[in-house]
């Protein structure tokens, strides 16, 4: 191989595998001293020359220059030595240049795989690095195959696992489907990076608001807290640093243009999105939506809140198998107990509500919310207690969608 064609082989691994072009002369380097060290039996004595802007490469063994040859490895005889140089004389070290093609097969053959795994290292160590950057964020992949439950997706430079549990239940791809995926964790393993992906995370709809709405990517509006039920619902609170930019809409976008990338990126998940406020009565409030509430007081030291809804709202406040008050609960950190306004009087307690919200001198601790809304005659539906939890077998499932 000629200077130019190596220089040009070093330059396109360069390009394809990301790999540093000393790296590879290095890999080089020590493929010829483990070559020479198999073919002569050492490489005490063996030096490696690199032009490193000509790609070209020298091998040489440094000899002392002798009368009488015991160690050709080692020792060059005064005669061969002047044929070289006429200036060497006894005792000086000469440098003779060794030849690869006068190694034998078994020597080249280990060079050649001393270079090659060399390559397969740093390229493992190249794509780790990658992919490792890219933790927590979002990538678009595309569907290899199935392995039994769990999808193999090509990243570009690797492949990465989504397995059953990180799946969106129902979600069913097809080879070759781009898809958009969370990269849970990257490690190093023999084989090379392994990496993990989820389509269930909640940290990949803040990801997805961030690609596509600018003001959430700028840090003008924030989003506080995110609740999901991965394929279901998703509630998210958002915040403006900005009095003039208003944090839902910004979100939802001209027609819904931006919330509605997002949903059908996610399969067609209900997305609801609602202000954050400090006060979290009305942090509650906005986050019950879309029912509407009456009056709520809130407990910010035991974390705990008191609903009050219209009787004909509780079963959207609840929502289906309490899917609503179990991500309000999520997403505002409060165990929420939700009852209806027939049931409230019957306990005698909404007249302590409102009386609480009229009392200009509540604490801050003690926060209530109140609003009046036309009452319907239905019947009184049974209120429940709502915290992060994962079954509700004692909640209405009659809830408006």
């Amino acid at each position: 191989m000629s200077s130019n064609e190596l220089l040009e082989a070093l330059n396109t691994l360069v390009e394809e595998k990301n790999i540093s072009k000393d790296i590879l002369l290095e890999a080089i380097e020590t493929s010829l001293v483990t070559a020479c060290k198999n073919h002569f039996g050492t490489a005490d004595n063996v030096k490696v020359v690199i032009d490193t802007e000509k790609g070209s490469f020298h091998c040489y063994q440094v000899k002392k220059v002798v009368e009488e040859v015991f160690d050709p490895a080692e020792e060059i005889s005064l005669s061969n030595a002047q044929e070289i140089d006429g200036a060497y004389g006894l005792d000086d070290m000469v440098n003779v240049e060794v030849k690869s093609k006068e190694f034998g097969r078994i020597s080249t053959q280990i060079a050649k795989n001393v270079i090659l795994q060399k390559i397969r290292e740093e390229e493992r160590k190249s794509i780790f690095d990658e992919y490792y950057s890219k933790e927590k964020e979002v990538v678009t992949g595309v569907v290899q195959r199935y392995i039994g439950k769990n999808v193999s997706i090509n990243l570009g430079r690797a492949d990465a696992l989504l397995t059953e549990n990180e799946q969106i239940k129902g979600e069913k791809f097809k080879p070759t489907d781009r898809v958009k995926v969370y990269i849970l964790e990257v490690k190093t393993t023999n084989r090379g990076p392994r990496i993990l992906v989820s389509r269930t995370h909640p940290e990949l709809v803040k990801r997805l608001f961030e690609s596509e709405v600018t003001e959430v990517k700028d840090g003008i509006v924030e989003i506080k807290s995110i609740a999901r039920e991965a394929g279901s619902r998703t509630k998210i609170a958002v915040y403006s640093n900005n009095p003039d930019v208003d944090p839902v809409g910004s979100c939802v976008g001209m027609n819904g243009a931006r919330v509605n990338t997002i949903v059908s990126e996610l399969g067609g998940e209900k997305i609801d999105i609602v202000t954050w406020d400090e006060n979290p009565a009305i942090l509650i409030q906005n986050a019950l939506s879309p029912a509407k509430v009456i009056s709520v007081i809130a407990d910010d030291e035991e974390k705990t809140a008191k609903v009050v809804v219209p009787d004909y709202q509780l079963s959207l406040a609840i929502g289906k198998e309490g899917q609503n008050a179990r991500l309000a609960a999520r997403l505002t950190g409060f165990k929420i107990d939700i009852k209806s306004e027939t049931q409230a009087k019957e306990a005698g307690d909404l007249l302590d509500y409102e009386n609480d919200y009229e009392d200009d001198n509540a604490s801050d601790s003690e926060n209530e919310f109140s609003e009046e809304f036309d009452s319907f005659d239905e019947d009184a539906l049974l209120g429940d207690s709502f915290e992060d939890a994962d079954s509700f077998d004692d909640v209405d499932t009659a809830s408006e969608e």
